[in-house]
């Protein structure tokens, strides 16, 4: 079969369209041939060698894919050959198959394309565990979600404003994009290059009450106005670290404040319990994807032969949403 594959790590000279044998599914395993899958920016990662693929799972790139159920394993339950799907994988999504585990596949929606599928299982699902099963926010609440035009912020000011449509949504953006960024329904853009210490901003906006919840990717820099903008028993959530792993942490204000901080991850869970996110994803999301309330936002679509160029797009940080690559027609 056709894939991405790597004989080495490191920049985009690395990424290569090669042939390698097609997966054979386990037996609580599907296999799917790959319509479309996206790039995030964990890929990248992988790509540098700093972010290997969990035990068991295929070092191919590619998180999530939308295809058709081409082979079932012995054991694998709830599907059958040629339904329309979309699936969380450890990896292996930029190739024509992918296995993938029974309870990590959804029912792709009729109303939904295989390039609009693609893009449903890591950004949305990381937003979707992070703002609302660990960060529990509530309508009438108010969030700070950091990451302008990323896949996961994005994705995560359309969740809310799907779910908890009365809650007040806070951004912090780069210049370029705080335009695209405000007709999402976002409250309040922040431009993160002009006003890297938000908290008197926050401050004011809430009446100096604070926010309850923070998604944050930033890490180490951005530690101190989190938590001066966080409310009483306001959470944290950590799910990047771009600007670094140390920073000096208040205690005494977090004690006072009642505050939580929680680092999170996705890839690295267990089957299990992943099965448990995608199954609370697919009863309280899905719904609002079938029925267009969320369409996700595509960027561009790249075909598989394309790599390169839609590496380096997510390298310049360019594209709003989704980076969708075509692997083959469905």
């Amino acid at each position: 079969m056709k894939a991405v594959v790597l004989d080495e790590f490191g920049g985009l000279e690395v990424l290569k369209v090669g042939e390698i044998d097609k997966p054979t599914p386990k037996a609580n395993e599907v296999l799917i041939k790959v319509v479309a899958t996206s790039i995030n920016r964990p890929d990248l990662v992988q790509r540098a060698g700093k972010y290997p693929a969990p035990p068991g799972d295929s070092e191919i790139l590619g998180l999530e894919v939308s295809g058709v159920i081409a082979e079932l394993g012995s054991d694998a339950k709830g599907w059958k050959v040629g339904d329309r799907v979309i699936a969380l994988v450890g990896g292996g999504g930029y190739a024509e198959y992918a296995v993938a585990y029974d309870n990590h596949v959804m029912t792709l929606p009729e109303s939904m394309s295989f390039e609009e599928g693609a893009c449903v299982c890591e950004s949305y699902i990381t937003a979707f565990l992070n703002v609302f099963m660990i960060g529990d926010l509530q309508d009438n609440q108010t969030a700070i979600f950091h990451g302008g035009g990323g896949g996961v912020n994005t994705a995560a000011v359309q969740l809310s404003k799907a779910l908890t449509p009365n809650t007040k949504l806070v951004v912090t953006s780069s210049p370029e994009k705080m335009e695209r960024v405000k007709k999402l329904g976002v409250d309040l853009v922040i431009d993160y290059t002009t006003t890297p210490d938000f908290a008197p901003q926050i401050k004011e906006f809430t009446n100096k009450k604070g926010v309850n919840l923070i998604l944050d990717h930033v890490g180490a820099k951005y530690l101190a106005p989190n938590m001066n903008s966080l409310g009483y028993t306001g959470k944290l959530v950590i799910i990047g670290i771009i600007s670094g792993i140390k920073a000096e942490l208040n205690l005494a204000l977090m004690m006072v404040k009642r505050q939580q901080i929680i680092g999170s991850v996705l890839r690295s869970r267990p089957v299990a319990e992943k099965g448990d996110i995608i199954a609370e994803f697919t009863r309280r999301a899905l719904p609002k994807f079938a029925d267009r309330t969320i369409v996700p936002i595509i960027e561009k679509v790249f075909t598989i032969d394309e790599i390169v160029e839609a590496h380096r797009m997510m390298e310049e940080d360019k594209h709003f949403g989704k980076i969708v690559l075509k692997i083959s027609e469905g």
